[in-house]
C-alpha cells in the first residue's frame, strides 16, 4: 500500500515538474545555507585555535601595560629586563623555560631587493618558547647569544620576497645598515590569529637587535613555556608576585604589566566563534521555515487542483488514511528531495568558501543528517494541514467540483 501510494506521489511531482522545483528552493537554499554556515564557522574555529596553538604550547606571554589591545602598553609601563626572565625561569614552579623579546622593524636589502619586515631580538630559549622549527640552516650558538653576533634567522615571507628560488643561508643582510649572515631560514607558520604574517621576520640574537639595530636594552615581551600537566593560575601567581617585586609596585596598587595565557584566548576566541556559527546557522534556519511555507501553500492549491481525483478515490474505496498518506508523503518527498540538493549545494560551496577564506574544511556528518532530518520534518509539518484537508473531503462534493 505504501509501494502504491509513493509512487502516485513521485507521478504527481513528475507532472508538474517546474512547479515543483520552484517549491523546494526554500528548503534547498535553506539547508544549503545553514550548512554551509556550520561547515565554515567549524573550519573557522580549528583555524583559530592551530594559529594560537602555533604561538606556542603552555605558553604565557607578559607585557607591559595594565591591559590587553590597542593601547595597552601605555607610556608609564616600564619595560622589562634581560635578568626579569632569568629570575623567573630560575625561581617560578612549573617552568620549562623562559624566553626574553625585543621587537622593531626595518628595511632588509639583499639580492638586489628590498623588503620592510619585523625585527626580533630573542634570547636562547626564544625558539623552544614560541614553537619555531627551522626548514634550512642552523640555531644561534651560545656565543653569538652572548656577544650580539652579527646574525639572523629569517622567516619563510622574507626568504621568498629577498631570495626567491635562490638559497638564503650563508648570505649576507643588510638589516637598516647593519651587515649580518643568514645562518637558518624559519620554518613557515603562516597566518597569526589576529591575520598577522607569523613568516615575515628577521631573527636576531636579542644583545644583536640591542647594541647595533635599536640602541637600548628595553625587553617589551616575556615569554614562558610551562611544563605539561603545570598548574598554569599557581605559574601566574608566581610570576605576578617576582615582578611586582622586582619593578617595585606597593600593596594596593595595580600591576603595570598583564600576563596572557594563550590556552585561555584560544578557548575565548573559539566560544566567540562557536556563539557566531549557532547565531549564523540560527538565521538561515528561518530560511527553512520559509520553504516549508511554500510547500504548504503548493500543496493546498494541489489539494484544490486535484478535488475531482479526491473524490473519485474516495467514492471508490479509498480510506481518509490513504488519501492523507498519499500528500503527506508527497509533502515529504519534496521536501527531503529539497533537502539532498540543499546538502550537495552546500558542500560545493563550503569547499569553496573554505578556500576562499583559507580556513580547514571540517566535514560534519552530524549537521548534515541533521538537516536532512529537519527537511524531511518540514515535509511532515507543513503538509499535514493540506493532507488532512484533502482526506476530509466530501466524496460527493468533491465529484461536483469543477
Amino acid at each position: 500500500m505504501w509501494l502504491n501510494t509513493l509512487v502516485l506521489a513521485l507521478r504527481s511531482i513528475r507532472r508538474n515538474l517546474m512547479r515543483s522545483f520552484l517549491t523546494v528552493l526554500g528548503v534547498v537554499i535553506g539547508v544549503a545555507a545553514v550548512v554551509t554556515m556550520v561547515t565554515v564557522g567549524n573550519g573557522a574555529t580549528l583555524a583559530i585555535q592551530q594559529q594560537i596553538a602555533s604561538l606556542g604550547t603552555n605558553l604565557l606571554q607578559v607585557r607591559p601595560g595594565q591591559r590587553l589591545g590597542p593601547g595597552g602598553f601605555g607610556f608609564g609601563a616600564p619595560s622589562f629586563k634581560l635578568t626579569d626572565a632569568q629570575v623567573i625561569a630560575a625561581q617560578t614552579p612549573g617552568v620549562l623555560a623562559v624566553a626574553a623579546e625585543a621587537r622593531s622593524s626595518g628595511t632588509v636589502v639583499a639580492n638586489g631587493r628590498n623588503w620592510t619586515s619585523s625585527l626580533i631580538g630573542g634570547s636562547p630559549d626564544w625558539m623552544l618558547t614560541n614553537n619555531w622549527t627551522l626548514a634550512d640552516g642552523r640555531p644561534f650558538s651560545d656565543d653569538e647569544y652572548r656577544i650580539g653576533a652579527a646574525v639572523c634567522i629569517i622567516g619563510e615571507t622574507v626568504r621568498r620576497e629577498l631570495y626567491g628560488p635562490n638559497p638564503a643561508v650563508g648570505d649576507t643582510l643588510r638589516v637598516r645598515q647593519i651587515p649580518c649572515e643568514v645562518v637558518g631560514v624559519l620554518a613557515p607558520k603562516g597566518q597569526g590569529a589576529f591575520g598577522q604574517d607569523q613568516d615575515d621576520v628577521v631573527l636576531m640574537p636579542i644583545n644583536t637587535l640591542h647594541r647595533r639595530v635599536v640602541g637600548h636594552t628595553r625587553v617589551f615581551t616575556l615569554h614562558v613555556s610551562m611544563l605539561d600537566g603545570a598548574d598554569a593560575q599557581a605559574v601566574k601567581a608566581g610570576i605576578r608576585e617576582i615582578l611586582r617585586e622586582r619593578r617595585g609596585i606597593p600593596e594596593g596598587e595595580e600591576d603595570n604589566f598583564n600576563i596572557l595565557d594563550t590556552q585561555q584566548l584560544a578557548e575565548t576566541m573559539s566560544g566567540t566563534t562557536r556563539v557566531m556559527t549557532m547565531l549564523l546557522g540560527a538565521v538561515a534556519a528561518v530560511s527553512l521555515l520559509v520553504g516549508g511555507i511554500g510547500i504548504m501553500n503548493i500543496m493546498l492549491v494541489s489539494v484544490t487542483e486535484r478535488t475531482r481525483e479526491i473524490g473519485l478515490r474516495l467514492a471508490i474505496g479509498a480510506l481518509e488514511r490513504e488519501v492523507m498518506g498519499q500528500f503527506l508523503i508527497e509533502a515529504v518527498v519534496l521536501a527531503a528531495l529539497g533537502g539532498v540538493a540543499g546538502l550537495a549545494l552546500a558542500l560545493g560551496a563550503s569547499v569553496v568558501i573554505s578556500r576562499a577564506m583559507s580556513v580547514p574544511f571540517v566535514f560534519d556528518p552530524a549537521i548534515n543528517l541533521v538537516a536532512f532530518a529537519f527537511s524531511a520534518a518540514i515535509g511532515v509539518v507543513f503538509g499535514y494541514v493540506p493532507a488532512r484537508r484533502a482526506a476530509r473531503l466530501d466524496p460527493i462534493e468533491a465529484l461536483r467540483h469543477e
